[in-house]
């Protein structure tokens, strides 16, 4: 080797060390707040398809796990002495951005407004996360799995469409979530009215006990519900399997925020594109991470839509799924 291929080598190998110790003083830190998944699921290696999502985008935008990123992880297994707790031990590890999974945001929000917070939630108006969409103000930004409260009143029509002869319709979801109060309720219930269907609502604590969702479905059955429209909140998709079990020994016809509860045994979902939205919460991150002020970041709403049908659950609930709906199913499942 000549003296200057020695020289070339010698400075760009120390060109790579300062690179890779730049690199190494620049990790930095998300922290991960979603008390109702395990910790584990958290991960790119997920076989829940959400986080896995995330965290490949991350990966593409140049933030991985353990090498220039450290994820800190707030679970399930940590959520023992109640959102605001944990709340408070996730503001405490100070880290450089939080990721907030369900509508416990407000409690993040309480505890801090000077950490950034990315938030996958509901409809952030609604849930008094921020008046505006187009500018959040303050530390938090995110996405909504929910176009608007006007996707509501969709479900209650295509559920309609799929059991025409209902007679009373229950909404499933907690109690302590303001858009119950709110926007939501109000949508679902217009749409009712324009049916002239009545509605109630079956309602539950959370965290969700054992007893939790088979008295609310059994305490609907009983006041004359004949069909339910599920709450999009983390508990429910967690509890998935066990929901719609509950809801199918009901023998209710019911239409669900997610796919994942047609795949489970449910009727039927509507819903926004989950992995679209779930990338673009990794670019929120990245924004933030490279300097961004998250009240300047919009929030964003689903673009595209999906509608999933289960033709076995229909056929044991006993009903013909309208030609005309089928034809409109993205994914039917028999």
């Amino acid at each position: 080797m000549g003296r200057r291929e020695f020289l070339a080598g010698a400075v760009s190998l120390s060109f790579a060390v300062a690179a890779e110790a730049q690199q190494g003083s620049k990790a930095q830190t998300l922290a991960v707040f979603s008390p109702f998944q395990p910790s584990a699921d958290m991960q790119e290696s997920s076989r829940n398809r959400y986080f896995h999502t995330i965290f490949a985008e991350l990966r593409r935008l140049g933030h991985v796990d353990g090498r220039n990123l450290t994820v800190e992880r707030f679970g399930k297994e940590q959520n023992t002495a109640g959102f605001d707790a944990l709340a408070a031990e996730v503001v405490r590890s100070n880290p450089d951005v939080i990721l907030s999974i369900g509508p416990t945001v407000a409690e993040l929000q309480a505890a801090t407004t000077s950490i950034p917070i990315v938030a996958f939630t509901g409809d952030p108006i609604a849930l008094g996360l921020t008046k505006s969409l187009a500018h959040p103000g303050g530390n938090i930004t995110g996405v909504s799995v929910s176009a608007g409260p006007e996707i509501w009143g969709k479900r209650v029509e295509l559920l309609h469409e799929a059991f025409p002869a209902m007679a009373k319709l229950a909404f499933l979801g907690p109690h302590n979530i303001s858009m119950w109060n709110g926007s939501v309720i109000a949508t679902v219930r217009s749409a009712c009215e324009s049916l002239r269907l009545p509605l109630m609502t079956a309602l539950y604590d959370l965290p969700v006990g054992e007893p939790g969702y088979p008295k609310a479905i059994a305490d609907a059955v009983r006041e004359g519900a004949d069909s339910m429209i599920v709450s999009d909140t983390p508990d429910t998709f967690e509890n998935r399997v066990l929901l719609t079990a509950l809801v199918s020994e009901a023998r209710l016809p019911a239409i669900y925020g997610e796919h994942e509860f047609v795949e489970a045994g449910g009727l039927m979902a509507y819903e926004g594109d989950f992995i679209e939205l779930c990338q673009r919460t990794a670019q929120d991150i990245d924004a933030i991470l490279r300097g961004a002020n998250p009240g300047d970041v919009p929030f964003f709403q689903p673009t595209r839509f999906d509608l999933t049908i289960n033709l076995t659950t229909a056929k044991a609930l006993g009903l013909t799924v309208p030609p005309l709906l089928l034809a409109r199913a993205d994914n039917v499942i028999e």
